[in-house]
């Protein structure tokens, strides 16, 4: 699992930040999650190829976290895409592009699928044999919703010395990855504990921008792999975030050591500070595995 920062600075771009976008590649997906301005200039530095992006999710209805998503959809278009696109997000999301396209005669030549949100409860949005994607309900000034991003358990490993040892055919490999006993030729069952090891620990991600405290979420992202959290400000300034339903590296810290995640990324920082290590100071003191975003830095997650 990999994850690539494209954005993760709060509101206005600056020439060195961008506003919230990133890319999550698991199980041979590559999602794109939000699109704010200049979505599309930093997947080209960093070399995300377009073609793969067939899926996009979108947290809620502010700039700083869509207005990519139409010059992306435009781009597409030139670059001659056939394949369909999906997009998830809030309702008003359809209207919104649609608009743009009729208002400047450019609909596009692949499809545009879009799921619009109305839901105030989780639910899963996105399942494939591999992967599940379901909406984590958060608490902003408008509809939000967060996303956690699920690996499905995986098939068991075949042990190939297992396999040597009871002379068992190729044949029966597949068979014996999905988890069934084999029967040798004399009548002895061999157990597929004995032929197989356990396969890897599935892996989740749990994306959490914009939102005030909210300690409900905890049981459905505990034990996550990974969970970006935004931390728009530092308690110096909490008065602010009650006000602009916005949270403090505090506060998402808090959530992360309640929720026993594995990592907290934290990203959606405020301009007004001159260092985003001062959040990751103020957020290790209750959970010590904290990691800072930064645009164009990427996490791999084994």
């Amino acid at each position: 699992m990999k994850l690539t920062i494209l954005g993760c600075y709060a509101a206005t771009p600056r020439t060195l930040t961008n506003p919230t976008s990133q890319v999550l590649e698991i199980k041979n997906h590559m999602f794109l999650v939000d699109c704010g301005e200049g979505t599309q200039v930093q997947l080209r530095k960093h070399k995300v190829k377009f073609s793969r992006i067939n899926h996009i999710f979108i947290s809620h209805l502010h700039g700083d976290h869509f207005f990519g998503l139409p010059g992306l959809i435009s781009t597409f278009r030139l670059l001659g895409r056939e394949k369909e696109m999906h997009i998830y997000g809030p309702k008003g999301i359809k209207e919104a592009i649609t608009l743009l396209l009729k208002l400047g005669d450019s609909w596009t030549n692949y499809p545009l699928r879009f799921h619009e949100l109305t839901s105030k409860d989780g639910e899963v949005i996105y399942e494939d044999t591999k992967v599940s994607v379901e909406t984590i309900p958060l608490d902003h000034r408008i509809y939000t919703n967060g996303f956690l991003f699920k690996e499905k358990l995986g098939e068991r490993k075949l042990n190939v010395d297992a396999a040597v040892k009871y002379k068992i055919d190729k044949a029966y490999f597949q068979n014996i990855k999905n988890g069934k006993d084999v029967v040798l030729d004399t009548g002895e069952v061999i157990s597929n504990a004995n032929l197989t090891f356990d396969p890897p620990k599935p892996k989740s991600y749990a994306f959490c921008s914009d939102t005030a405290y909210k300690p409900d979420i905890v049981p459905q992202i505990e034990k996550a792999t990974v969970l970006y959290h935004e931390a728009t400000f530092l308690e110096s300034e909490a008065h602010l975030s009650a006000k602009t339903k916005h949270a403090t590296a505090k506060e998402a810290a808090t959530i992360a050591n309640a929720a026993s995640v594995e990592n907290l990324i934290l990203g959606h920082y405020s301009t007004r500070y001159k260092s985003i290590e001062l959040f990751k100071e103020e957020a290790s003191v209750i959970f010590p595995n904290t990691l800072l975003a930064e645009d164009g830095k990427s996490f791999d997650f084994w």
